[in-house]
């Protein structure tokens, strides 16, 4: 196995491992809202207090759609969310990443490549 190999795969094992510390993931957002209900003497709609329910809005074949929460699930949810982001930030320097790291193997063969062809 080469170093380049070699090192794709060290920085594969490492990514894996600060992936499973991320679970659990989800895309989208949360949003707290107050809605009235459908009972027609309801203290808290007549005082204009309503009710809060928590809404996940997330994208699908292109469209926004959206998704009552269940208040039992919603710390599991905000976890999610965060997670999906730090992935996101993630993902987006790995790229960069890759190609800096090509180009220092590159610049390291050229240096190799250089000093074998010297004599003295």
């Amino acid at each position: 196995m080469n170093t380049k190999q070699q090192a794709s795969k060290l920085s594969l094992r490492h990514f894996k491992a600060e992936m499973t510390d991320m679970w659990p993931l989800a895309k989208g957002s949360l949003a707290q809202v107050h809605n009235s209900c459908i009972r027609p003497d309801c203290p808290a709609c007549a005082s204009g207090k309503k009710h809060r329910a928590f809404i996940f809005s997330y994208i699908k074949k292109g469209r926004r759609r959206c998704m009552y929460v269940p208040l039992e699930l919603v710390a599991e949810l905000r976890k999610a969310i965060r997670n999906g982001r730090l992935l996101e930030a993630r993902m987006s320097g790995l790229g960069s990443e890759l190609i800096l790291r090509f180009r220092q193997q590159q610049s390291r063969s050229k240096s190799t490549k250089n000093t074998r062809g010297k004599t003295r």
